[in-house]
């Protein structure tokens, strides 16, 4: 069996060389930058007097590793997949391919290449789960990286030069010249806790509370409130357009109706008490839905979709747990879920690594078409620009939710390749006025941020180094190009690019690259947080919490909160596949 990938082995070796690809990841590629200088400027959180941080998910994301308070909460530092010694920052070469070429020869978007077996709701999926927990807040207003632009570049004179704002830096660590790596802080929660619909902050998350019966505010029309901005308000609403709209807002009443169904269990709890419980079971519902059915929807392999499901279930499955509860303390039998907590070799953060596997931009389509769940009759069309920002919030009032999750249902997002990234994002029009190549910052973040390029990546998480174009893509075209952008040097081939070139295991949405970070942080992000581990249980949750997570998926969500889309839906095993048509 050496040397045959672990995608094309018998699916229970696959099963095994995952779990070994799992252990090794666990034991080699956690690494803590807290423990950097200067820590004493770190947050220090400080016990709720009541003791309602003992039962409940606070909002700044504190006290969820109750010996270490601070861990994973909000305006810490972002961790590492890769050892600190790793992680440099190349500045003379922070240009060199220039990244607006690799942009323009490598990525843009010649024609739409769709990914079949998924809808658009997948991608609007992905960026609801995560477009929160990669924020590195606003980048430095006086210190910028110009991009040079060719002659014959087609970018606006208006808009040039192309500079490019630096990310943020942590102001937590000595701010001169040292050779320790650069960090920076993540300013929201680091935790699986739904901050994108309830915030990271406890100022904001009493903004967006009723304070009645445990309810966040929802208009009499259904849709969340309008911000100052004209976008949706919620928990955390940076790089809006429909697809997060629509999410958003549908969790916004899922909230809301456990909230109803949880003062029918326990009519004299008060608002405190209804909301916490709540905001626990939603959060738990949604990892759920992205553990057993958007991942093994993007990542359709036997081996995947057993692997998923024991994360969650184990490997004997979900009837033989309700029935029995947990055999053991491992992971493998019983799943993750109910386990005990651990942190393997580090304390748990969201990583720089993990937000660069995750630049899943080519999902997104140039153009929606929109129709009516009714009769099929087509609505209107619009490009990106017309569905993001503060245009989103009158496309969905004009068309309604139900259409529009219907259009998004039925169609597909792009595949995850070189040559299908949006034209509407390589030329992206901020609702300030702002005017950038999303593409070319992609490329321009890892670098500045010392993410290896990707042929010391794949060494670093065990998959090996590999000596010519030839081995990370069989299409000749694109070997060619490679070749060319990056001068012959397969090293300084930039980690975003390989993955996009990879030839990919049968099934899988995403680059086995990006897989390795996702074997680890996938699960780590339900192993490190006790309410996935030893507080799942029915003394925090409710039994009915436990329950109402057991017996709902997001196919059960979208038809409690969407009746009319039953006939779409009907049969359907997962709802991030294409729907039915009208």
């Amino acid at each position: 069996m050496f040397g045959i990938p672990w995608h094309r082995l018998p699916t229970l070796l696959a099963l095994l060389k995952l779990s070994g690809f799992r252990k090794e990841l666990r034991q080699k590629n956690l690494h803590d930058t807290s423990q950097l200088p200067d820590t004493d400027k770190l947050p220090d959180p400080q016990p709720s007097p009541d003791g309602r941080h003992l039962v409940a998910r606070t909002a700044d994301g504190s006290f969820n590793d109750l010996k270490q308070p601070q861990m994973g909460m909000v305006n810490t530092r972002l961790g590492r997949n890769v050892p600190l010694t790793e992680v440099k920052v190349d500045r003379q070469n922070l240009l060199n391919p220039n990244p607006r070429e690799v942009s323009q020869r490598l990525l843009g978007r010649d024609e739409f290449i769709p990914a079949e077996s998924l809808n658009i709701l997948a991608a609007a999926w992905i960026q609801f789960q995560n477009h929160d927990w990669f924020s590195h807040g606003d980048n430095q207003p006086d210190k910028k990286i110009v991009i040079p632009l060719a002659e014959n570049d087609p970018w606006p004179q208006e808009h040039r030069p192309m500079a490019i704002k630096e990310t943020l830096v942590d102001k937590t660590r000595p701010q001169k010249e040292t050779s320790e790596p650069p960090t920076f802080i993540n300013k929201v929660t680091h935790w699986w806790d739904g901050s994108q619909i309830y915030g990271s902050h406890p100022e904001q998350v009493d903004q967006l509370r009723s304070h009645i019966d445990g309810k966040l505010i929802i208009g009499d029309n259904g849709l969340l409130p309008v911000d100052t901005n004209g976008i949706d308000r919620t928990g955390f609403n940076d790089n809006w357009w429909i697809g997060l709209s629509l999410l958003h807002t549908l969790f916004v009443r899922e909230h809301n109706t456990i909230c109803d169904r949880l003062k029918q269990q326990y009519p004299d709890w008060k608002d405190d008490d209804l909301f916490d419980h709540a905001r626990l079971i939603n959060a738990a519902l949604m990892a759920k839905i992205h553990t057993v059915e958007w991942t093994p929807g993007i990542l359709s392999h036997p081996a995947l979709q057993i692997a998923m499901n024991a994360n969650w279930w184990g490997l004997l499955g979900q009837n033989i747990k309700r029935i029995f509860g947990r055999i053991g303390d491992g992971e493998t039998i019983s799943g993750i879920i109910g386990s005990p907590t651990d942190h393997h070799t580090a304390p748990y953060y969201i990583t720089e690594e993990f937000v660069s596997v995750y630049r899943l931009h080519p999902l997104i389509p140039d153009e929606f078409e929109f129709y009516s769940h009714g009769n099929g009759k087509l609505l209107r069309k619009g490009d990106f620009f017309e569905v993001a920002g503060k245009r989103s919030r009158g496309v969905v009032e004009e068309i309604g939710l139900a259409d529009l999750f219907y259009s998004l249902g039925i169609a597909h997002p792009g595949a995850i390749t070189l040559h299908n990234y949006p034209k509407a994002l390589q030329k992206l029009i901020r609702d300030n006025g702002e005017v950038f190549d999303l593409a070319a910052i992609d490329i321009l973040r890892d670098r500045e941020r010392g993410v290896p390029r990707y042929n010391d990546f794949r060494e670093i998480i065990g998959r090996g180094r590999i000596k010519s174009f030839e081995e990370i893509t069989s299409n000749q075209t694109w070997v060619k190009e490679l070749r060319e952008v990056y001068n012959n040097d397969i090293n300084s081939v930039d980690l975003m690019v390989g993955m996009f070139a990879e030839d990919l295991p049968k099934g899988f949405g995403f680059s086995d690259t990006a897989f390795r970070v996702f074997i680890l942080m996938a699960s780590r992000r339900l192993k490190s947080d006790r309410f996935f581990t030893k507080d799942y249980r029915a003394e925090v949750y409710t039994q009915f919490g436990l329950d109402w997570i057991d017996n709902n998926g997001m196919l059960t969500v979208l038809q409690r909160h969407l009746p009319s889309l039953d006939r779409s839906l009907s049969g359907l095993k997962n709802a991030f596949a294409p729907w039915k048509r009208v």
